[in-house]
């Protein structure tokens, strides 16, 4: 038995006791609520289906809660330009490039939009991949999309609409969170690092009532309560039930569904969990609030089975290259990634291969010696000039 099926079993049987003890005090009119099985089925669907969103806020917030821009983090609305290869030991991003200069930025879309320029970028390859709230790549101006060329962009909120400036074209962003998540090719050389920082400090980041302007960025806004210690996925999987399922309630006003996700949306709702509201848990009876307790562990381990059954080596490779980026509802692919890698790019741009075992199926270890060989027959192909 797998250890989802296992402590699934477990919490049934525990809330099937309660049931028989409780039954002469309590009762419940099954057609208010729904059953105690298909509560914990709808609350692991939708605690998947809201893990990137969540996960995406607490990243956004660990990552901004600065006064001034240090490093790889920095307030809200402002560009970060890493001016080295990110160091080993920064953990900020999963899987970071080795041969970029990351330019990356955080903005809230849903007040006001905001409007991003790009410099003449000549020949150099680079790409600004544009993330909604939910981890998808929107949009991704870059020279594989877009060319070398300057280009100015705005950012516009859902539901906004207005007068745009000349010149400038529009990127709709389905949410109110984005996650600007660049990245500039570098040798790493000196005379190259030289070169791309003053590419870098071209870039330019305003409101869109202040374009063509003078404008200086107001410090940010530092929440000394926030935990900046524990990993973000540490943090997001230990939140309990009703703390994670109000976090996403929350969330999802100003980073709505999209209408694909309806379903879903009806789904949550028999649950008590509507987009914009608290977390109404009296939509369940009073044994399915004392079940969904354990649905955050429930549904981490789904997403670790999912990733199991469906990540198979090839070649001793795992490569990530379907449904990334764009997920459509696809829930549980996006969740995996979300867990195992924030900010993935779409396949068109990136792929990342993973090995852990070597080619007689041994784990790799540190104190051997191990050579890797890649050919360009054994490559997955890709469209990405970058590669």
């Amino acid at each position: 038995m797998t250890q989802l099926r296992f402590t699934k079993f477990v919490i049934l049987l525990c809330v099937a006791l309660l049931v028989v003890a409780g039954c002469g005090k309590q009762t419940r009119n099954k057609a208010q609520a729904p059953g105690v099985e298909q509560a914990v089925s709808d609350a692991i669907d939708a605690y998947i289906y809201g893990y990137p969103l969540v996960t995406m806020d607490m990243t956004r917030k660990f990552m901004t809660n600065y006064a001034a821009v240090e490093g790889s983090r920095g307030p809200m609305g402002q560009i970060i330009k890493l001016r080295t290869y990110p160091a080993v030991d920064d953990h900020a991003v999963t899987a970071p490039n080795a041969d970029t200069l990351y330019t990356t930025a955080w903005l809230d879309v849903s007040k006001e939009p905001w409007v991003f320029s790009i410099p003449d970028m000549g020949d150099r390859y680079y790409l600004m991949p544009m993330l909604d709230g939910w981890t998808d790549v929107f949009q991704v101006p870059g020279k594989r999309t877009t060319g070398g060329k300057a280009q100015t962009y705005v950012i516009t909120g859902p539901g906004w609409s207005g007068t745009l400036p000349a010149g400038v074209t529009e990127y709709k962003s389905p949410t109110g969170i984005v996650w600007v998540l660049g990245r500039i090719y570098c040798t790493g050389t000196r005379d190259d690092y030289a070169k791309v920082h003053a590419l870098q400090d071209k870039f330019s980041l305003v409101p869109l009532s202040s374009y063509g302007k003078p404008y200086t960025p107001l410090p940010g806004e530092v929440d000394n309560a926030l935990d900046m210690k524990t990993a973000v996925r540490d943090q997001v999987d230990a939140l309990g039930v009703n703390e994670y399922f109000n976090y996403l309630a929350r969330l999802m006003k100003t980073n709505p569904p999209t209408p694909d996700d309806a379903p879903m949306v009806a789904k949550m709702a028999k649950i008590g969990l509507v987009p914009g509201q608290d977390f109404d848990a009296s939509k369940l009876g009073v044994f399915d609030k004392e079940s969904i307790k354990a649905v955050p562990k429930l549904a981490q381990a789904r997403i670790i089975e999912y990733a199991k059954k469906s990540i198979v080596p090839v070649n001793g490779w795992i490569l990530l290259i379907h449904n990334i980026g764009v997920y459509g509802t696809d829930y549980l692919q996006r969740a995996l990634v979300t867990a195992i890698g924030l900010g993935a790019n779409r396949p068109q741009d990136a792929i990342y291969p993973t090995s852990e075992k070597d080619a007689d199926g041994n784990a790799y270890d540190g104190n051997k010696n191990t050579s890797c060989i890649s050919t360009r027959a054994s490559c997955h192909r890709s469209t990405a000039s970058g590669l």
